[in-house]
């Protein structure tokens, strides 16, 4: 009977567990994973090249009579012309923050241009929306991402709970509600080149240094956030 209870006042009181008032936002970092593998840190390649002398100073010595019968089977009359794609394209070339086809070898993050929950004016956020009467938190940030996007068949929710937790105040003119409580949730792109984007003014696909530019003032939080 106490169990029956308890879960009714919990259904009847929602998710918000907070006395008040404050907003509660579910927000959404979009991220396309790298295409192509980072290049190496010249300190590792040094490492490596070390390693690979080292290696060869005490390697195993074959008899060349060996090592010639790996030359002497048969190989087929054929040749593979392979040229490989350019790290750098020319969304690079130009800058061109709309495409995710640039810096393929770094994570992309989608901002948007647009109202936001906090200001009410016109500033780049992240998607977002207000929780309201979904079952979970993961299903308003499904909702914020399926309203700028579309469709979410190429998308990946990591997990069902927040990745971050960002309290900003607002101004007086929010008396009824005194602060925001905005949660961050992590989606990945999966084989898409490409999306629709819309209700917003703006969009634009970032690396995580292009990021930090846009948002100067949470520049600490989101480094701590988001690890590369």
């Amino acid at each position: 009977m106490r169990r029956c209870l308890g879960l009714a006042l919990l259904a009847k009181r929602g998710f918000s567990t907070s006395s008040s008032g404050d907003k509660i936002v579910a927000s959404v970092l979009f991220e396309r994973l790298p295409v192509v593998v980072p290049k190496i840190d010249p300190v590792v390649y040094a490492f490596q090249e070390f390693s690979f002398r080292w290696r060869q100073q005490y390697r195993r010595e074959y008899p060349e009579n060996f090592l010639k019968k790996a030359d002497s089977r048969g190989k087929g009359e054929y040749q593979i012309d392979y040229t490989p794609a350019p790290r750098i394209t020319e969304a690079d070339k130009t800058n061109d923050r709309k495409s995710l086809q640039r810096a393929l070898d770094k994570r992309l993050y989608l901002l948007l241009h647009g109202t936001t929950l906090s200001s009410g004016k016109p500033a780049w956020h992240f998607p977002e929306k207000a929780y309201e009467s979904e079952e979970t938190l993961r299903r308003c940030a499904e909702s914020a991402l399926k309203s700028v996007i579309g469709d979410l068949s190429h998308t990946y929710f990591v997990g069902n709970a927040p990745m971050g937790h960002m309290v900003t105040q607002l101004n007086e003119n929010h008396k009824e509600t005194p602060s925001l409580k905005r949660f961050f949730f992590k989606s990945q792109v999966i084989a898409a080149n490409k999306f629709d984007i819309h209700k917003c003014d703006d969009f634009a696909w970032v690396t995580k240094d292009e990021l930090l530019e846009y948002f100067p003032e949470q520049a600490e939080f989101l480094n701590k956030m988001i690890i590369n």
